[in-house]
C-alpha cells in the first residue's frame, strides 16, 4: 500500500502543473486590470504603469509564470495585491470556518442520508421508499440560498431557535459554535443528501438480492444487524466514492452559503478577490482547492481496502 501511496503522490505533481498553467493563463487573459483596481477609478495612465511595473505585470508571462512557480516551491505563495498581506495568511485565517462549515455539513450528511437510503431500499417500492425520493428531487431542483433562506426564515426569524447569520469558532465554546454552524451546515448539505441517499438506496437494493443476504437472515440474524453489518457494508465502496468527492465539493463550493449566513471563510475571500483580480490570492485558493481534491481522491482509493479485504494495492 505505501507503494501505491507514493505512486500516487507523484502523479500529482503533473496534476497541479497543470492546473497551475491553466489558472495563470485564465486569469491573465481575462479581461480586467488588477493596477485600476488597486488605484482607483481616478488614476492617471501614469499611476497606473508605476503599479504594473511595481508589481511586475509588465514582465512577459512566461517571466511571470516562473517567477510565481519558483516562489511557490520555497513556500512562498507572494502578497495580495489589493491588502498587501502574504497569501498564506489571509487564507489561513478564512480556512478555519470553510472546514468547520464542510465538516458540518458532511456530518449531517452521512447521519442524515445512509438511514434514509437504506431505509429506502429496505421498504423499496413503499411509501417511505417514495418518500425518499420525492425528498432527492427536491433536494436536487432546489437552489442552496433558497434552502438557507426557507431555513433562516422558519427557525431563525419565527421560531427564534437559531441565530439569523454569523460565526463563532470552537475556542469560544462548543455550544456557540454548534448554534451558530447548524443552520448553514444543514443547507450546504441539502444536495449532499439527496445524492447520497440515493446512492445509498440504489447499492442496498444490488446487495439485498445477494445469497448472502439470505443466509444471514436464514440464520435469523435481526433485521438491523442484516442491513448495517452486512449489506451496508459490502455496498460502501460507491457510497465511499460519493461522501468523498461531496467533501471536496463542499470545500470548494461554499462561496453562496458563507454569503447567505454572513460566515468569514474561504468562500466570500474568493468573491472579493476575484473582483479585485487578485491574482495571486486567487491563484492559491484555486490550488489549495486542487490540491484538496487530490488527497481526498486518494483517501477515497485506499479507504475501500477497510470496506473490502478482497481489495489490495500493490
Amino acid at each position: 500500500m505505501l507503494s501505491y501511496f507514493l505512486r500516487r503522490l507523484l502523479t500529482a505533481i503533473p496534476v497541479m502543473f497543470f492546473v497551475a498553467v491553466f489558472i495563470f493563463l485564465l486569469l491573465r487573459l481575462t479581461p480586467g486590470d488588477p493596477a485600476q483596481a488597486i488605484a482607483g477609478d481616478q488614476a492617471t495612465p501614469a499611476q497606473l504603469e508605476q503599479i504594473r511595473e511595481s508589481l511586475g505585470l509588465n514582465e512577459p508571462l512566461s517571466t511571470q509564470f516562473f517567477t510565481w512557480v519558483g516562489r511557490m516551491a520555497k513556500g512562498d505563495f507572494g502578497q495580495s495585491l489589493i491588502s498587501q498581506q502574504p497569501v498564506l495568511q489571509m487564507i489561513g485565517q478564512r480556512i478555519g470556518p470553510t472546514i468547520a462549515l464542510a465538516l458540518t455539513a458532511m456530518g449531517l450528511t452521512v447521519l442524515i442520508s445512509l438511514p434514509m437510503g437504506v431505509l429506502a431500499a429496505w421498504r423499496h417500492g413503499g411509501l417511505t421508499d417514495r418518500a425518499v425520493m420525492a425528498f432527492s428531487v427536491i433536494g436536487f431542483s432546489v437552489p442552496i440560498f433558497v434552502i438557507g433562506y426557507v431555513l433562516i426564515g422558519v427557525f431563525a426569524v419565527n421560531l427564534r431557535w437559531f441565530p439569523v447569520q454569523g460565526y463563532k469558532p470552537l475556542a469560544d465554546g462548543f455550544w456557540p459554535f454548534a448554534h451558530r454552524i447548524f443552520l448553514p451546515g444543514l443547507a450546504l448539505a441539502s444536495i449532499y443528501i439527496a445524492l447520497v441517499s440515493r446512492m445509498t438506496r440504489a447499492s442496498m437494493l444490488e446487495v439485498l438480492r445477494e445469497d448472502y443476504v439470505r443466509t444471514a437472515r436464514a440464520k435469523g440474524l435481526s433485521e438491523i444487524v442484516v442491513l448495517f453489518r452486512h449489506a451496508l457494508r459490502n455496498a460502501a465502496i460507491p457510497i465511499l466514492t460519493v461522501v468523498g468527492t461531496g467533501f471536496a465539493m463542499m470545500i470548494s463550493g461554499v462561496v453562496v452559503t458563507e454569503t447567505v449566513f454572513n460566515i468569514p471563510g474561504l468562500g466570500r475571500l474568493v468573491v472579493d478577490a476575484v473582483l479585485a483580480r487578485d491574482y495571486p490570492l486567487i491563484q492559491a485558493i484555486i490550488l489549495l482547492t486542487a490540491g484538496t481534491y487530490v488527497v481526498i481522491n486518494l483517501l477515497i482509493d485506499l479507504s475501500y481496502a477497510l470496506t473490502d479485504p478482497r481489495i489490495r494495492y500493490q
